[in-house]
């Protein structure tokens, strides 16, 4: 019988998850690893008191030697098991909670995750447990004991567990809870569904005791540049990339760090030819391969230059949330198949990935298939600027995005913001988060999704602190939603300082697929569909227009949008419903894409 394992020390006691580059750099999957998939059935049980976390009294379990401890209400003879997990419910991982039960659809708070790992010791192996994503924070226990803490709903996190793993049946244990807090990233108030649970895989690595942790390839136009970081110790290190000819060995310093520069002239990786190079990196232990593409990314004055050639981002933006009858978080390949497929027939080069970071299924995806990606972390509207806390969690969201994809050609932008208020508590935390960017990352460009405002309805000013500090004037405007009606795009004045590229990172409206009326009755297909040929119109005269990534691709989940027998909990600004179908409006972004360079 398998109880609630109580937890006797939280985040004081607990080792964190290892985090950025320079300090715990990341544990990535790449081809050649050894994993054991631990997804599947898993049992839980609902905790909305945290009864598994605080006495009745909601004082905190003392610390023990042991962390977890069994739950017993009664200590006698006939002693009461309040939960037994071999009792208990199934959840499908990867997935959220929401969509698996009618009674969590809406449900906010703590669940507790319990399944058992079979696992044989191999003497000179090393494990870790790999979680792609827990919504939104997690407790991790392997065994009676506590390995860790994160916060984050998007980002992968990792123990090593080499020494807590025994021989037989272990029992893992993971709290996860999605209770929003003003404190968090994103806070409270957000316009996507809250779903909870282990949204993404689940694995057990087996790696050699001395391994290959990470590695980084970029391409500056004329050579290769590589660092491998090992783990364990140092060593000799062999980067080949066999369709170039490239193979050179270079042993490691004390830090376990070897360096790379390689001439090299590769086909460069593009939207049109998404070429990719087998890259392997071994070692006397260790060996992994990847596939990489090569292609450099800057601005020039108002123009991005993908491969030092003028690119427009024929765009459209996504949510992390498949296609079906009862959409949730994208569970596998075939859900994120579904999304990029769909955007593919709509004619985008590129996609904005909002408003956090998707699965890593979906950044490889999309590179194979030749899209540009920005990609992004949820500080949205309005979090907690004051708080070092919150940058601390921004920072760490940031950082493993950018370790975990620094590899993707696909991705060309990094953002740091959504629709943010402009404070000096604003501009301080996201100035740090530019920063930061920069100094793990000098390949990409730099952004963050802006406001526009208007006092007449005709004249619109982008205005920004933040402009001086990106690469990209970025911006979301809803011309003909929010303000006035699509034939307000006629007399629209823009207002937008010069010398960068832009890129309107959000328009559009709403509509209910087979809704059908007059072009100017609201969340009709005929409304969308004029809504978006003159907003096309309007945008083509922007000056320094690089790219559009209206909103949005997909009608997701939202308990904001209530409005009965249209929105029924659901945001209807896709260009396709939650099932697929297409809208009218689909197909004039379409035409406009298959005419524009």
């Amino acid at each position: 019988m398998k109880k609630l394992f109580l937890l006797a020390a939280i985040a004081g006691g607990c080792l964190g998850a290892l985090g950025a580059w320079g300090a715990s750099p990341a544990l990535n999957l790449y081809e050649g690893r050894q994993t054991q998939s631990l997804s599947g059935e898993w049992h839980y049980i609902v905790d909305p008191m945290n009864t598994g976390l605080y006495k009745y009294h909601m004082t905190p379990l003392k610390p023990s030697k042991r962390y977890f401890a069994d739950r017993h209400f009664y200590q006698n003879k006939t002693k009461l098991v309040e939960y037994d997990f071999d009792r208990s419910p199934i959840l499908q991982v990867p997935g959220d909670w929401n969509t698996q039960s009618d009674k969590l659809y809406y449900y906010e708070g703590s669940v507790w995750y319990q399944r058992t790992i079979p696992f044989r010791k191999t003497p000179g192996q090393r494990w870790f447990l790999y979680f792609g994503a827990a919504s939104y924070s997690s407790i991790v226990g392997l065994n009676n004991e506590v390995l860790g803490t994160h916060k984050g709903g998007f980002t992968p996190f990792w123990y090593e567990v080499t020494d807590a793993l025994r021989e037989g049946e272990n029992s893992l244990v993971v709290h996860v809870d999605n209770t929003r807090g003003a404190s968090e990233v994103p806070a409270v108030n957000f316009d996507w569904w809250n779903y909870g649970g282990l949204t993404r895989d689940v694995l057990l690595v087996s790696v050699p005791e001395v391994f290959i942790r990470d590695f980084r390839v970029q391409f500056d136009g004329k050579q290769i540049e590589a660092t491998v970081r090992l783990d364990g110790g140092k060593g000799c290190v062999t980067l080949e990339i066999p369709e170039l000819r490239i193979k050179k060995k270079v042993c490691s310093g004390e830090d376990g760090v070897a360096h790379f520069q390689m001439k090299a002239k590769p086909q460069r990786w593009s939207p049109a030819h998404p070429k990719r190079y087998e890259v392997v990196v071994r070692t006397d232990q260790d060996c992994v391969r990847d596939r990489i593409g090569f292609r450099t990314v800057r601005v020039e004055g108002e123009q991005i230059l993908l491969n030092d050639q003028p690119i427009f981002l024929k765009g459209v933006a996504v949510h992390d949330e498949n296609i079906g009858e009862n959409p949730g978080r994208c569970r596998n390949e075939e859900d994120v198949k579904g999304l990029l497929e769909a955007a593919r027939d709509l004619g985008c080069n590129f996609l904005r990935l909002a408003h956090y970071p998707h699965s890593e299924q979906m950044v490889r995806l999309a590179e194979e298939m030749g899209f540009l990606l920005w990609e992004e972390i949820p500080c949205y509207w309005n979090i907690d600027w004051a708080s070092e806390d919150t940058y601390a969690n921004a920072e760490e969201q940031l950082l493993t995005m950018i370790h975990r994809d620094y590899n993707r050609a696909a991705t060309i932008i990094w953002s740091v913001a959504n629709e943010t208020p402009r404070t000096p508590e604003r501009l301080s935390f996201l100035g740090r988060l530019i920063a930061k960017v920069r100094e793990e990352d000098g390949s990409r460009l730099v952004s963050a999704a802006l406001e526009k405002k208007t006092t007449n309805k005709i004249d619109y000013y982008v205005e920004d602190e933040l402009i001086s500090l990106t690469d990209l004037i970025s911006f979301n405007q809803y011309v003909g939603w929010y303000d006035g009606t699509p034939a307000n795009c006629d007399t629209v004045v823009w207002h937008i300082p010069g010398g960068k590229p832009v890129v309107v990172s959000e328009f559009g409206g709403g509509a209910l697929y087979g809704n059908h009326g007059a072009s100017g009755e609201l969340f009709t297909e005929e409304y969308l569909e004029w809504l978006y040929q003159k907003n096309i119109e309007m945008m083509s005269k922007m000056p320094g227009l690089a790219g559009i990534s209206p909103w949005c691709l997909k009608d997701f989940r939202s308990p904001k949008r209530t409005l009965v027998g249209i929105q029924d909990e659901f945001n209807r600004k896709g260009l396709i419903d939650e099932r697929g179908n297409r809208k009218k409006a689909f197909f004039v972004l379409k035409k406009y894409y298959e005419n524009r360079d």
